[in-house]
C-alpha cells in the first residue's frame, strides 16, 4: 500500500451525534503518514466488482470502526444494513455484535432484523458473526436476562465464574483448540487470538456438530462455530493482528490469489500482555506529540523547560503494532478539561491509527460529563461514544472514577449516573478501564490510617515498614481521602472491567514496577489488572508477572526511547516460561 500524507487542513471530521463536523482542527503543522503494517494486501481490483461489497450489520452500539477498517484494508467495499431486506439480499454478511445482549436483541426484534437474520442463516448464506454475533445464534443468554436468542444452536450463553480464580471479563490473547474443519481457521494453528468478553457458550452433545474450535479459560468454551457457509467466532479477528486478518480474508476472499503467511505457533493458554502506552499532548508550539513524564512531570529539566517530544502518535502506534505490542493505549494529557470534545486531533489520531493497527486501542483523558461554553450539556456516555466511533475499543476513566467511588463508599448506593456506570451499562464492563494514580504514603504502623496498608519490601526514608497508597486526581496534583485498595474494590462493583494501576513514585524511574502495590490490588479484585509505571528493563516484566497476578504490563518511555524493544521483552518472558503472543 502506498504511503499517504494526510494534512489537517483538508480533513473534515466524521460527523457523529454530537455535531462535530465544522469545529476547527488543532493538528497544526504536523502531517500524519500512514503505511501498510501487515503482511498482505488485497485490493478490490483483485475481485470482480459484484464481489467487492460486504454487507455489515451495525445495530448502533460499540466500536465497529475496526471491522470496517479491516474490510477496507482487504480492498472491499461496505454496504450497511438499513432494512431487513438488505440482510436477505446480502451476498456476504458480517455481524460484529458489540455491547450488551439484551439491548442488541431488543433492537433486532423491533426493526424486524432478527427474523431476517434467522432466515438468512437457515438458508446457509455466507455469514460471519463476531462475539455477540455468535451469542445470538444460541437459544438464550443470561446477560441482562435470560433473553431469547435466535435459537439456531442448542445451549444457553452464561457468565464466566470468577470463583475458580479466572478474572472476568476474559480479556487478552488466548489459544484455540481446533475441533473440526472450520475453513477460515485453517492457517492459524496454535496461535493466539484476541478475546474480550464476560459471557460464553459451552460445548454439549446437542451442539457439538456446530463447534469448530474451543478455548480454555477455567472451562472449555466455544470459540468458533461453523456449519456450511455459516461461521461465528467468540474472539475478535479485527483485533487479532495478522492472524485475524487472515481469518477475515478466508471468509471474504476464499478464492483470492495472494501471498499467504504461515501462522504456525505454540500458543497453549492465555498470554500475558505487553502494552505500549503513548502519553499525547500539545507541546509549546501547538503540535501533538508523544511525551513521557518523570513522576508525571513531562517537561525537560533545562533552561527552555520544554515538553519532551518523543515522536508522532500515529507513527509510533503503527511501529509498536509492527513490533508486537498486544495493545496500544493513548492517554490524552493535553487538558481539554472545559471541552473534551473540542479535542478533535485526539479523535483523528484514533481514526488514523485504527486504519492500520489491528490490535486493541484504549484511550483515556477527559471522559466525563461536562457543559460547554454555550451551556450545552454533554454526558460522559456521549463523550465515550465519540471515542468508540473513532476507533477506540476501550476507554479509560481516571479522576471521575475516583469521585464516583468516594460517593459510592459514602452512601453504599449505586446511582447509575456516574461515567463508569453509564458507559459500562451500554457498552459492557469489558469496554471500561479505570486508571488509578496512587502515591505511596509511608507509615510506622499499619493502624495509623483507616485504609488498607501493606508491609513494604523497601523501607521508607525514615525506616518505615508500612505504606498505604493514596489515590490522586487531576494528573496526580491532588490527593484524595481514598486508598488504591478501596478504590479498586469500589470501581469493580460499579462496573469497571479492567484496572490500569499506575504508581506516581515509580513513574519514569526505570527501577521496576511497585510489586507491593500491584500484588495488593491484583489479589483484591477479580477483574484484570494492568501493571504500569517503572519498567526499565525486560527483567522487570518477568518480575511483575511471576510475583503478582497482573494480567498485563504497560510501558512507555523505554519503548519510545528504544532502550528496550518490545520483542526483546517477549523473548525474555518466553525464556522465563511466561506465555506471550508471538
Amino acid at each position: 500500500m502506498d504511503t499517504t500524507t494526510f494534512n489537517s487542513s483538508n480533513f473534515t471530521a466524521v460527523p457523529g451525534s454530537l455535531g462535530l463536523r465544522n469545529r476547527p482542527l488543532k493538528l497544526h503543522r504536523t502531517a500524519i503518514h500512514f503505511k501498510s503494517f501487515t503482511n498482505f494486501s488485497v485490493r478490490a481490483s483483485a475481485v470482480g466488482a459484484s464481489d467487492s461489497t460486504v454487507t455489515l450489520l451495525d445495530y448502533g452500539a460499540g466500536n465497529v470502526q475496526s471491522i470496517r477498517n479491516a474490510i477496507r484494508y482487504l480492498g472491499l467495499d461496505i454496504k450497511d444494513v438499513q432494512t431487513p431486506e438488505d440482510i436477505l439480499n446480502a451476498k456476504r454478511l458480517i455481524f460484529p455484535g458489540v455491547g450488551a445482549f439484551a439491548s442488541m436483541m431488543d433492537v433486532l426484534n423491533k426493526n424486524g432484523m432478527a427474523e431476517a437474520l434467522r432466515a438468512y442463516i437457515e438458508n446457509d448464506r455466507p455469514f460471519l458473526g463476531i462475539c455477540l454475533g455468535l451469542h445470538l445464534l444460541f437459544e438464550s443468554s443470561e446477560e441482562n436476562g435470560p433473553v431469547k436468542g435466535l435459537g439456531l444452536i442448542p445451549g444457553v450463553v452464561g457468565r464466566f465464574d470468577s470463583s475458580n480464580g479466572c478474572r472476568v471479563p476474559h480479556i487478552g490473547w488466548n489459544a484455540l483448540q481446533i475441533k473440526n474443519d472450520s475453513v477460515i481457521l485453517d492457517e492459524i494453528a496454535n496461535r493466539h487470538v484476541y478475546f474480550v468478553h464476560s459471557y460464553r457458550a459451552v460445548p454439549s452433545e446437542e451442539n457439538e456438530e456446530w463447534i469448530s474450535s474451543t478455548c480454555n479459560y477455567g472451562i472449555d468454551f466455544i470459540s468458533s462455530i461453523r456449519r456450511g457457509n455459516v461461521h461465528a467466532v467468540q474472539f475478535h479477528p479485527e483485533k487479532s493482528g495478522d492472524v485475524g486478518l487472515s481469518i477475515l480474508r478466508k471468509f471474504l476472499l476464499p478464492n483470492s490469489s495472494i501471498t499467504k503467511k504461515s501462522f504456525e505457533g505454540k500458543a497453549t493458554k492465555l498470554a500475558k500482555r505487553v502494552i505500549a502506552c503513548l502519553d499525547v499532548r500539545t507541546n509549546d508550539n501547538g503540535d501533538l506529540v508523544v511525551t513521557k513524564g518523570d513522576q508525571y512531570d513531562v517537561r525537560e529539566q533545562t533552561k527552555e523547560n520544554e515538553v519532551r517530544n518523543l515522536g508522532k502518535p500515529v507513527e509510533l502506534a503503527g511501529q509498536y503494532y509492527l513490533d508486537g505490542a498486544d495493545e496500544v493505549s493513548f492517554l490524552n494529557i493535553t487538558g481539554f478539561r472545559d471541552f473534551p470534545l473540542g479535542d478533535l486531533p485526539m479523535l483523528q489520531i484514533l481514526r488514523y491509527t485504527s486504519e492500520n493497527v489491528f490490535v486493541p486501542l484504549t484511550v483515556g483523558g477527559g471522559i466525563r460529563d461536562f457543559t460547554d461554553a454555550n451551556g450545552r450539556y454533554y454526558s460522559s456516555l456521549e463523550v465515550a461514544s465519540e471515542y468508540f466511533r473513532s476507533g477506540a475499543d476501550k476507554i479509560s476513566i481516571g479522576s471521575d472514577a475516583v469521585y464516583a467511588a468516594e460517593e459510592y463508599l459514602k452512601t453504599g448506593v449505586k446511582t447509575g449516573k456516574s461515567s463508569l456506570e453509564q458507559i459500562s451499562r451500554v457498552y459492557g464492563n469489558q469496554a471500561v478501564v479505570v486508571s488509578i494514580d496512587p502515591r505511596r504514603q509511608y507509615l510506622t504502623s499499619p493502624y495509623e490510617v483507616g485504609f488498607k496498608s501493606v508491609k513494604v519490601t523497601n523501607l521508607g526514608p525514615n525506616g518505615e515498614e508500612y505504606a498505604w497508597y493514596q489515590c490522586t486526581v487531576n494528573g496526580g496534583r491532588e490527593g484524595r481521602p481514598i486508598g488504591a485498595y478501596e478504590l479498586a474494590k469500589a470501581v469493580e462493583e460499579l462496573g469497571a472491567g479492567e484496572i490500569l494501576l499506575n504508581c506516581i513514585d515509580c513513574d519514569g524511574q526505570g527501577k521496576g514496577f511497585d510489586i507491593d502495590l500491584i500484588k495488593l490490588i491484583s489479589d483484591a479484585v477479580s477483574i484484570p489488572v494492568i501493571a504500569s509505571s517503572g519498567a526499565g528493563k525486560a527483567e522487570h516484566f518477568s518480575e511483575v508477572f511471576s510475583q503478582t497476578n497482573a494480567s498485563a504490563a504497560l510501558a512507555a518511555g523505554i519503548f519510545h526511547r528504544k532502550e528496550v524493544p518490545i520483542q526483546s521483552v517477549k523473548d525474555h518472558l518466553l525464556k522465563k516460561g511466561i506465555e506471550v503472543r508471538m
